[in-house]
């Protein structure tokens, strides 16, 4: 039986994975809804592998990997996502990742990555792995910003400019609910909690000047 530790901070995505992993060899020995969390666990429970959701509170599970990898622990890792920027994708393939698996039909690939990964394989799927080599071979920096949708970047992009919600709902023409929902979605994906901070990185990642 191999032992699995996972953590992800969705309820209805712990009960998923317990579901598709119950009658199988693979058991879960602990589960948990932080990143922080998760690592101690880690120490505590010692599992043959672990899965991480990418978005956590406390640490994301790419930081979770790094600060593994870092203290000399290799033992296989699997990030369950439902997308995965450039930054982010780069950050795990540089840190040993074992496996990604998209949240969009886990059902049927988590089980298959488990065991690949179980007989030394990696189980990243082709497009992700060609994507990341791609920024490699270019020398590419991966874009922050490069997880959002057009209407969550003209959204960020007023908040920059110091306008409110109403002021954009205005100017984009949609509802001030709409506006909240795409900030919401926005500060998910960045990893940001405010407006200021938003408005931050949407500075620094504009692009500069040659004068």
């Amino acid at each position: 039986m191999t032992s699995v530790l996972l953590a992800d901070d969705h309820s209805f995505m712990r009960a998923g994975v317990s579901a598709v992993l119950r009658d199988t060899d693979f058991e879960i020995v602990a589960t948990t809804s932080r990143g922080d969390d998760a690592l101690a666990a880690v120490k505590r429970h010692d599992p043959d592998m672990c899965i991480f959701d990418i978005r956590m509170p406390g640490k994301s599970g790419v930081e979770c990997l790094i600060d593994m990898r870092s203290s000399g622990d290799t033992r296989p890792v699997v990030l369950l996502t439902a997308e995965l920027d450039d930054r982010l994708l780069i950050d795990a393939v540089r840190n040993g990742v074992n496996g990604i698996v998209l949240k969009d039909g886990a059902e049927d690939a988590l089980l298959h990555s488990l065991r690949a990964i179980r007989n030394g394989e990696r189980a990243i799927p082709r497009d992700l792995l060609h994507r990341a080599l791609s920024l490699s071979i270019d020398g590419q920096s991966p874009d922050p910003l490069g997880s959002l949708t057009r209407r969550e970047r003209q959204v960020a992009d007023q908040v920059s400019l110091g306008l409110r919600n109403r002021e954009i709902a205005e100017t984009l023409a949609m509802s001030e609910g709409t506006v909240k929902v795409y900030l919401y979605s926005t500060y998910q994906k960045l990893g940001v909690k405010t407006r200021t901070e938003l408005a931050l990185l949407m500075h620094r990642s504009a692009p500069k000047s040659d004068t």
